[in-house]
């Protein structure tokens, strides 16, 4: 059985240094990735159209709302730009939480917020349901709460990458700084931050929707990280463990 140090040890074993190797070492879990990011929020899209998208960019006969489409469309660019912001050694910073908000949502803002002044790639300006009792940070109160998180961030050695990345998740999720696609963008940044840190990329599965919000209430509620820390390594065994145990036979 393939366990979480297994896994580890297999992404350490690929010596990733630039973009190439990074997309070699992915290769399908990103359309996976994308496809499991974006149906939590977006119900509708499918497996096959995710990678119609991001084999051909387009899909044939599409039946689904336009929004999904976009959703769709801009996961594929999302992760271009994911591997190009690690190919220059990019740190996370204001600017790229921003521009990967931007690329994510880009179409994809509904008319009410868009009426209120919301933008792709601009901190939220209004309050939003973000959980069973959270609005999030005060939108007077969200750049001074994600500079504080940005700067937690920094200088975090490789072994304490799955522990810091649960807890930027956690956090970034909790201050809610943009008025929609909050989770698509925290879990991409999640992943390009443990991609930085030499830690294997992690599909969220939506089928574990459920463990995954009770994962993230903990820390809401309580400020309880464990809970999501243990979600996380699960998530990492069932996206990677059918590679490893190929590789292996």
């Amino acid at each position: 059985m393939t366990t979480y140090e297994d896994i580890i040890q297999f992404w350490k074993n690929k010596n990733i240094k630039n973009s190439a190797d990074l997309d070699a070492t992915v290769n399908g879990q990103a359309i996976t990735l994308a496809y499991h990011s974006t149906k939590i929020e977006e119900p509708q899209v499918t497996f096959n159209d995710t990678r119609e998208i991001f084999e051909h960019g387009r899909v044939i006969s599409y039946s689904g709302d336009i929004k999904s489409l976009f959703a769709l469309q801009n996961a594929k660019r999302a992760w271009e730009i994911f591997l190009d912001s690690f190919e220059n050694k990019l740190r996370i910073d204001e600017e790229l939480v921003k521009k990967f908000h931007y690329i994510l949502t880009t179409g994809t803002y509904d008319e009410r917020r868009f009426l209120h002044g919301e933008r792709p790639g601009e901190y939220k300006k209004g309050d939003y349901v973000t959980g069973l009792h959270e609005v999030g940070a005060l939108p007077e109160d969200v750049k001074d709460e994600m500079d504080e998180l940005l700067e937690d961030m920094k200088d975090i050695p490789e072994e304490k990458a799955l522990k810091a990345a649960a807890f930027f998740h956690a956090k970034f999720e909790n201050i809610h700084p943009f008025a929609d696609g909050n989770g698509r963008c925290g879990r991409l940044l999640m992943n390009y931050f443990l991609a930085c840190h030499n830690h294997p990329v992690i599909t969220i599965h939506e089928e574990d929707r459920k463990a995954y919000m009770e994962a993230m209430e903990a820390w809401d509620e309580r400020q309880e990280l464990d809970p999501l820390i243990t979600f996380l390594k699960s998530q990492t065994i069932k996206t990677w463990s059918g590679r490893v145990e190929k590789r292996s036979k």
